[in-house]
């Protein structure tokens, strides 16, 4: 089985997606060919669009990176799928990492990161016993404050921009891959 193959068994069907309940609004664009086609710049803008809002925004990366999708007429499924490089697993780390390089840039290194971050959730911990509600996951993000922003913007466009060259380059290599092997079969 080609590798083309394999891929088009994992995308979701455009039916798939129009009876989704989150992507249901956006059936009337869902019959452009385009957003389907298996090209390199197609796959390589979809998944650039992914890991942008992957790593940009935690909720709602889906819809974001489908509606842009859908307007730079990128690789549907390829940018819905991209945005799971923030899952449970790897979330905790970018984020860190995000708030590490966010505070330098923004010129307030934090020597103890980890210190810091158990100050901040103690503050919004005790605020809970208080008011008996669990902060909301954009308070905890307002909490880490700017670093984290500034981190997670540097990470998304740094991450969007490194994903189209390297899907585009690898692409065109694998594709002078397989002409040269074909030229140099036997006919």
């Amino acid at each position: 089985m080609t590798l083309s193959a394999r891929l088009q068994r994992l995308i979701p069907t455009r039916e798939q997606l129009q009876a989704g309940r989150f992507t249901r609004w956006l059936a009337p664009w869902l019959g452009q060919r385009r957003l389907w086609r298996l090209s390199r710049h197609g796959v390589a803008l979809g998944m650039a669009i992914g890991i942008f809002f992957g790593l940009l925004i935690p909720i709602a990366q889906i819809p974001a990176s489908a509606a842009v999708a859908i307007v730079l007429r990128a690789n549907l499924p390829a940018a819905m799928g991209s945005t799971l490089v923030t899952n449970p697993l790897t979330f905790g780390p970018i984020y860190y990492l995000a708030y590490q390089a966010g505070s330098r840039i923004v010129g307030k290194p934090v020597p103890n990161a980890e210190a810091e971050i158990a100050r901040i959730t103690e503050e919004l911990e005790a605020e809970e016993r208080v008011t008996g509600e669990p902060p909301s996951p954009w308070q905890r993000l307002q909490a880490l404050g700017k670093p984290l922003i500034v981190g997670l913007a540097v990470f998304a466009v740094i991450g969007g921009l490194l994903t189209y060259a390297l899907v585009s380059g690898g692409w065109w290599l694998w594709a002078r891959w397989r002409r040269r092997r074909r030229r140099l079969q036997p006919s």
